[in-house]
């Protein structure tokens, strides 16, 4: 439950610093520097706080009349700045105190620029409650957000019949970062945008389509405002920007994007051994194992080093340990409007850990035919994953959002993996490597072309390639949502 009131509260005392806490008087004085003259904004405020018991993460959301800047055509808009995803009291109370060196919270808060219409004199409050999802997403997964990542929302944000139904996020042209008692905080602005222009960002990166969106003025300009009356996708408005610039990206740059949570699974279609020393695997579908920490710990990483331009992608070993405070590529079906209760720990962990069978009686075993199913959402990933990931020497990883099942795509330059060239099928658990050589990919590309359609297709499809040992369904939805799956 929230309240909208002018923020007497908090920005009247900016002057009593020992009364105002210090986290939150270094964001507000931001806010001052950017907005001399409206001292006592128009603020969203969580009723019952989220230390006391209340739903709502973010303590304020504050709302601010920006004219623009005519020079560079921006347009007037309303401005929203969060507060509460940084550390604004520095006792414990929401955030441990890790001292004035390291980020202060999880290091940022959100801002959302809203194109105004004409004749509005307040903000719309639907920002504030869209914002209050993505922080109980952050606090729930403890995941953080960075410039560049893509969220899918599947839902229009104001929940009208828009087709502004996504974000991305990247840094707020005005808000500087500022440094606190307790840490620093950047400020990282969403911007909604269509699917295809979603789609564009999954398939080359979230940096390049906000660059194309800043071109564009009505797709958001130089300031990235968000229209949500917008009825044409950038690619609408230039037809040219798909092949020229997001096709030309993926074939020099790859992708960024280093994998998804998804509905999929996997199954050892391999004969079964002939004794209990075959090295071969046993079906999995008949002894289902759950990730253990290890092995969790390098899915995790191995998504780290796929935002990294190396020129050999490595995936760590085994028995890796997380370090400093990156994070997993935010990614389709990771974050979803249907979807605002999830584990606190961090999203590629297994859900129940009591569960888990120790990685020491966990051997990895060498498969001689596998069958890997997606839904026709992942499924349209597999080119992309292939041209964008695989070609350039990279890896791809499919976690799915129904258990602790996962399915590695790597190429031969990829260090760390237990997929080879002589055995390219090997689990570790319920987690599938799959090594893939150039020219196979390119067979595969070959007979996936429909995949890369935008449309609705008739499921299920079904790929094989025998000499391979491979086979690929791209099944409905219902397949996974079912319990036996």
């Amino acid at each position: 439950m929230e309240d909208m009131r002018p923020g007497s509260g908090a920005a009247a005392h900016l002057g009593l610093a020992a009364l105002f806490p210090p986290g939150l008087q270094a964001v507000y004085g931001e806010c001052k520097r950017v907005y001399p003259d409206q001292a006592n904004p128009l603020q969203v405020t969580a009723i019952v706080k989220y230390w006391l018991g209340g739903p709502d993460p973010l303590d304020y959301i504050s709302m601010y009349r920006n004219a623009g800047c005519a020079s560079v055509d921006v347009q007037e808009h309303w401005h929203y700045i969060s507060l509460g995803l940084s550390d604004l009291y520095g006792d414990n109370r929401v955030h441990e105190f890790t001292g004035p060196d390291g980020p202060s919270g999880f290091g940022f808060e959100l801002t959302f620029r809203l194109k105004r219409e004409a004749g509005e004199t307040a903000p719309p409050t639907w920002p504030a409650e869209l914002m209050q999802g993505l922080a109980r997403y952050v606090f729930q997964s403890d995941n953080t957000f960075c410039t560049g990542d893509h969220i899918s929302w599947h839902c229009p944000l104001d929940n009208s019949e828009s087709r502004i139904q996504h974000m991305l996020l990247t840094e707020d042209p005005q808000m500087q970062p500022v440094q606190t008692p307790f840490g620093h905080v950047s400020f990282l602005q969403i911007v909604g945008v269509c699917t295809e222009e979603l789609q564009a960002a999954q398939q080359w990166n979230g940096q390049g389509i906000l660059d194309l969106l800043r071109g564009v003025r009505v797709a958001g300009g130089p300031w990235l405002i968000t229209d949500m009356r917008r009825g044409e996708t950038v690619f609408d408005i230039d037809p040219h920007l798909q092949q020229d610039s997001i096709d030309k990206g993926v074939e020099t740059d790859g992708s960024n994007l280093s994998g998804v949570s998804a509905k999929c699974s996997w199954e050892d279609v391999s004969r079964p051994p002939e004794d209990e020393d075959d090295s071969r695997s046993i079906c999995i579908a008949s002894q289902p194992r759950r990730l253990s920490d290890k092995d969790t710990e390098q899915i995790r990483e191995a998504l780290r080093k796929g935002l990294e331009i190396n020129s050999k992608s490595v995936l760590p070993p085994i028995d890796s340990r997380r370090h400093g405070h990156d994070r997993p590529q935010l990614s389709m079906g990771h974050l979803q409007s249907q979807q605002t209760s999830r584990s606190r720990k961090d999203s590629l962990e297994s859900e129940s850990s009591s569960a888990i069978v120790p990685h020491e009686l966990v051997r990895t075993r060498q498969l001689e035919s596998v069958h890997l199913k997606f839904n026709q959402e992942s499924g349209t990933l597999l080119p992309l994953c292939l041209r964008g990931r695989i070609l350039h020497g990279r890896h791809f990883t499919y976690k799915s959002i129904n258990g602790d099942t996962a399915i590695t795509f790597v190429s031969s330059g990829v260090e760390g993996a237990f997929a080879t060239e002589q055995h390219p099928y090997a689990a570790h658990g319920p987690w599938l490597q799959i090594l893939l050589t150039e020219d196979f990919v390119e067979q595969m590309l070959s007979e996936l072309q429909d995949l890369s359609s935008r449309g609705e297709s008739k499921l299920p499809k079904e790929y094989s390639w025998s000499e391979k040992k491979l086979k690929i369904s791209v099944l409905p939805d219902s397949v996974f949502d079912s319990p036996l799956q």
